[in-house]
């Protein structure tokens, strides 16, 4: 049975690396997959899903005007397709994940997204928040703070190293931009110290 899974995460935990190993499984048992990746996303080269591991594969770019249901319909008349990955889910628009639903409802094609839950001031991304509301199922990809805690959160930095706490909602960047921390150390960076 098809269903929407939802596989998030914070920043540098492997969603895309998960991602990849995932559709290679498929492939390599003869089953075709699609892979969709964010156009704003061109951190690896336009169209291309890599992992800071070095593995990447090439992938169709979705811009938020794009019908996610057309499309994958078309891609659907070129042969059968057993699974779709979609990597930075979290720049999904809300009316995008519903058309994936339909995707996996109507067309009976599971649907894999990977993205971030929260952003760098823990405030829900709408695709990721849709995504939270409607996927049959959620998978959380762990990573781990400095401190060995489970990291859930992340703080974006300036080229100082000087933890942000306003800015855009998007703003593209990997390590040198963002560092996933715990809830606990997160509050610390944003200036809410814990009470001793």
């Amino acid at each position: 049975m098809a269903k929407l899974y939802f596989n998030y995460s914070t920043m540098n935990a492997g969603k895309s690396t998960v991602l990849l190993q995932a559709s290679y499984n498929y492939r390599e048992n003869n089953m075709q997959t699609y892979l969709l990746t964010a156009r704003i996303d061109d951190r690896a080269g336009t169209g291309r899903i890599a992992s800071r591991i070095g593995i990447s594969a090439e992938a169709d770019v979705f811009l938020p005007e794009d019908d996610l249901f057309a499309r994958v319909s078309r891609r659907l008349e070129d042969g059968p397709v057993a699974a779709i990955f979609v990597d930075e889910a979290q720049f999904l628009t809300p009316e995008q994940v519903w058309q994936l639903a339909r995707v996996v409802d109507d067309l009976r094609v599971p649907v894999l997204a990977y993205g971030l839950r929260v952003d760098f001031q823990g405030k829900l991304f709408p695709g990721s928040a849709t995504l939270l509301a409607l996927a049959d199922e959620m998978r959380e990809v762990r990573t781990i703070c400095h401190c060995g805690k489970k990291a859930t959160m992340v703080v974006r930095q300036d080229d100082q190293g000087n933890v942000l706490t306003q800015g855009d909602q998007v703003q593209i960047g990997g390590n040198e931009s963002y560092v996933s921390l715990c809830r606990r150390h997160w509050r610390e960076a944003m200036g809410d110290a814990p009470k001793r």
